[in-house]
């Protein structure tokens, strides 16, 4: 198929970028499910803002620290309406920059400033190990906030003896409709989708918020059937410390992303021969001998519990297991029925009198 993600079910928690992340993952087949887990909110009238440049002003920054690309464009375009802009940058060309990485760096090259560093990691620890070892002793900070305040890291070069000003450009807000988000999680913990995106480390911790009393059964997902796929390291941070392994690329770009996702879904897949056809078990569908065949979530449920023992013959109360809890053993047969239909290969799934169901591999 030339289709890389068709048959997948890809969940999406950014918010600013879903649209775009949406697009690259659907041209690739792939089903997406929208659910921002946060929004930007942006403080240009915010006193704290104002006050914060006036500092900059008033004591011109040694070090400028530009952690994002929107944060800093929010940060001139705000002096801009306060009449502080053509100041701000006088100021802050002066200043040794560290641009946390290329979007950051973008936004002040279009500035017309210029950085002088930036990590390989595109994290704020490394940064903080680089400005302690060139010496911070008595130099005033500027440090361009992503969302919340990074405490760890302010405290750190404040104990190195430099005048840390934190500069709060937006600040992340619950989304407007959390319903997609409690749908997501829903859809998680019940493994009916393959993989969730996450392009910032708070998302990911709101995600969590999110779960409540089923952030076990979330992480048990994430840890075995559910591929969660970071757009880098730094975002990757808070689903590491709970034990789930990630998937990350090298750079940190959505094009990357979408091409990680692209290779390691496709990998998770099951194929085998039965009654002549070749079956290859996908997220939401299965490839019988090269075409698709989307199939809903119950008859996918027992085709992939037959294909896991090929063969074998399973009674209506083992697959009664895979179906959602209230279903009886018509709700099987019923199952049955739309696997054979919807597979388009009734003699795969065989019916052993008296005894159950079987796939048919000889």
């Amino acid at each position: 198929m030339r289709e890389e993600l068709a048959g997948f079910t890809i969940g999406v928690t950014a918010d600013r970028r879903r649209d775009e992340l949406a697009a690259l993952l659907q041209r690739r087949g792939a089903r997406v499910v929208l659910a921002p887990a946060l929004r930007i909110v942006p403080l240009a009238d915010d006193t704290e803002l104002r006050e914060a440049t006036r500092a900059c002003l008033d004591r011109p920054p040694d070090i400028l620290m530009a952690n994002t690309g929107i944060g800093m464009r929010g940060w001139l375009e705000a002096a801009e309406g306060w009449g502080l802009a053509e100041p701000l940058r006088s100021v802050l060309g002066d200043a040794y920059v560290v641009a946390r990485g290329p979007k950051a760096r973008g936004a002040i090259r279009a500035a017309g400033l210029y950085d002088q560093w930036s990590p390989a990691s595109e994290s704020c620890d490394e940064v903080v190990d680089h400005l302690r070892r060139r010496g911070v002793a008595g130099q005033v900070i500027a440090m361009q906030l992503h969302g919340d305040r990074q405490p760890e890291c302010t405290r750190a070069l404040e104990e190195a003896g430099a005048t840390v000003i934190e500069v709060p450009v937006y600040r992340w807000a619950p989304p407007t409709d959390p319903a997609p988000l409690h749908r997501l999680v829903d859809l998680v913990a019940g493994r009916l989708v393959d993989a969730v995106t996450f392009t910032s480390a708070p998302a990911a911790e709101a995600l969590m918020r999110a779960a409540g009393d089923r952030t076990e059964a979330v992480l048990e997902a994430f840890r075995g059937d559910v591929l969660a796929s970071c757009v880098g390291a730094v975002t990757a941070e808070p689903l590491l410390r709970r034990g789930v392994p990630v998937s990350a690329p090298s750079r940190a770009r959505l094009g990357a992303l979408v091409r990680t996702i692209v290779d390691e879904l496709p990998r998770r897949t099951v194929t085998i021969k039965a009654a002549g056809h070749l079956l290859t078990l996908r997220g939401h569908a299965a490839v019988v001998d090269g075409e698709l065949r989307p199939l809903a979530p119950a008859p996918m449920a027992v085709l992939r519990t037959l294909a896991a023992a090929p063969g074998r013959v399973l009674s209506r109360t083992a697959l009664l297991r895979t179906l959602p809890r209230g279903a009886d053993e018509h709700a099987v047969e019923m199952a049955v029925a739309r696997l054979r239909a919807g597979l388009r290969a009734p003699r795969v799934v065989q019916t052993v009198v008296k005894r159950g169901y079987r796939l048919r591999v000889d």
